[in-house]
């Protein structure tokens, strides 16, 4: 085996210094998490309780089999709005019955459930990844249907998520859908357009308009029960499939659902015997430098996630400022992309069109270790070519079709994130560690660039210019920048999947990677045309 050695010196006072600045951040991202966790304070959370019901996090809990791991999702969509941290709904991958499901449970403590933007982009996001993926989905429900006051954000795109649930089912992908409590309006659609219902008995209520609005259209008198309660729907209309005497009932009901999908993966199944990474992954809190501009060595990286520590590099000695090798993580055969000096130049974005295509032909998995500031600018580079180059690379991921998961661990500016496949380059996966930036370019750059177009614009126009206004332009330009490309702020925009403690990148990786198993890992037959 080529077993990576590791130069970290965990006693160093750089490496205290950077795990010391990690711990921080980690414990900052928790403090958020805690406000997801919390739902609609405990007010809500009380009267919840008091109605005989469970909170949105423990139906997950019940419906997963024990002790099986859940990869939450998103969990700080919504961070930085009026809305509250989480986006009012749970989405996760969890284990029911030995099958591998997309989860996705409302939280009625939140406006009782209702659907505001963030929680939009959130369960898009989700059946995104179930339909990428292949994976059967299990809906919770508990929703007055969309938060009326953000309509206009909601109504039009919100339409896509009974269209992916009906093509979900047209794709032999099963839809579960357990209701609880209210489900109206819209919401009345996610259980009429699942494979399978189940409604709990005198707490579900579904229907198109409760029973003030059937009174303004029709003038006809109406109570939830005969209108859309879950008996009715049970003995009447033959909307639920099932009809659970609690909660608990609706849960078990579930379970034995998923069961009977008699599912089967289409992807390898991963190849036992390896180990454990030889390195402490304890040591990925020190690894990576509270200043982005000091380079680290992903190799270091690599040698805590992948088995065994185990790394055949490809390429070591051309274009060393990006690694490529091949390595398996918990069993499952991969390909890593792994920035190691920020800059991108043309022998890296060759040597990674290559790499690329080597995995396409041999179905591999390819991992994306994201900490670049871009792609190399300034004469000598634009006359050797790099924009043909940097657009090879970026015709390599777009046209690749092995599944891709980044990581963005340090600096992913510029079009350097594009090439290593950012968010709108289509990774079914997409992590961020809490040291991670993101933004076109570092915002001293961003902001220099703003100043020196100012200043060329007074010149020509004949104009003094103010030192003093600039500085205070550069100092406005490079906080709000700085701000916008700090995780917590893209995670609340769902520009990632969720920020993560480095400690389990390992773990994360492998759930992705097992539930990327469940559809098939094939190449693409052909790329685009490459500009040499």
């Amino acid at each position: 085996m080529t077993t990576l050695k590791s130069t970290v010196d965990a006693n160093a006072p750089e490496f205290g210094a950077n795990r010391d600045a990690m711990l921080a951040k980690l414990a900052a991202l928790e403090a958020e998490h805690a406000k997801a966790v919390a739902g609609g304070g405990e007010k809500y959370v009380q009267r919840h309780r008091e109605r005989g019901k469970l909170m949105a996090r423990e139906r997950v809990e019940l419906l997963l089999d024990e002790d099986s791991p859940f990869l939450e999702l998103s969990p700080l969509a919504a961070w930085g709005t009026d809305y509250q941290v989480g986006g009012s709904v749970v989405t996760g991958i969890g284990v029911v019955e030995g099958v591998e499901c997309m989860v996705v449970a409302n939280d009625p403590t939140v406006k009782g459930g209702a659907s505001n933007p963030s929680s939009l982009k959130k369960g898009l996001r989700a059946a995104e990844i179930a339909a990428q993926n292949r994976l059967p989905t299990v809906n919770l429900v508990e929703s007055g249907g969309a938060d009326l006051p953000a309509q206009k954000e909601i109504f039009i795109p919100g339409g896509a998520t009974f269209r992916n649930l009906t093509q979900a089912s047209a794709d032999r992908l099963p839809t579960v859908a357990l209701v609880f409590g209210n489900s109206t309006a819209g919401g009345a659609y996610l259980p009429g357009m699942s494979d399978y219902v189940v409604m709990v008995k005198e707490r579900a209520k579904v229907f198109l308009g409760g029973p003030p609005l059937v009174k303004m259209a029709t003038g006809e008198e109406s109570d939830d029960e005969s209108l859309g309660g879950a008996e009715m729907h049970a003995r009447v209309s033959g909307l639920a499939d099932y009809l659970a005497a609690d909660e608990e009932d609706a849960i078990r009901i579930g379970r034995r659902i998923v069961r009977r999908l008699n599912w089967r993966k289409q992807g390898p199944a991963p190849r036992t015997g390896y180990g454990e990474p030889v390195h402490d992954p304890e040591d990925l809190l020190g690894i990576v430098p509270e200043d982005l501009k000091v380079p680290f060595d992903p190799r270091e990286v690599i040698a805590r996630i992948v088995d065994d520590s185990d790394f055949d590099e490809f390429k070591p000695l051309y274009g060393p400022s990006l690694v490529t090798g091949w390595a398996s993580l918990h069993g499952y055969p991969v390909g890593i992309l792994a920035n190691a000096r920020g800059v991108l130049f043309s022998e890296e974005s060759q040597k990674a069109t290559q790499f690329i295509q080597l995995a396409n032909q041999t179905d591999t998995p390819l991992i994306f270790l994201h900490n670049t500031t871009g792609y190399m600018v300034g004469r000598e580079y634009e006359q050797g070519g790099i924009i043909k180059h940097g657009a090879m690379m970026i015709n390599a991921v777009s046209n690749s079709r092995v599944p891709h998961l980044s990581v963005l661990m340090g600096a992913s500016y510029g079009a350097g994130h594009y090439g290593m496949c950012g968010r709108a380059y289509g990774p079914r996966f997409l992590f961020a560690w809490p040291s991670a930036k993101s933004a076109v370019m570092g915002p001293q750059q961003l902001a220099g660039v703003l100043s020196i177009v100012a200043r060329q614009a007074a010149a020509a126009r004949g104009q003094d210019y103010s030192e003093e206004n600039d500085a205070a332009m550069r100092a406005m330009v490079e906080g709000q920048i700085e701000a916008e490309s700090l995780p917590m702020f893209l995670s609340g925009m769902l520009y990632d999947d969720g920020i993560i403690d480095p400690r389990d990148t390992r773990t994360v990786l492998g759930l992705s990677l097992s539930a990327i198993a469940n559809g098939p890992v094939r190449g693409t037959d052909g790329f685009g045309v490459f500009r040499m």
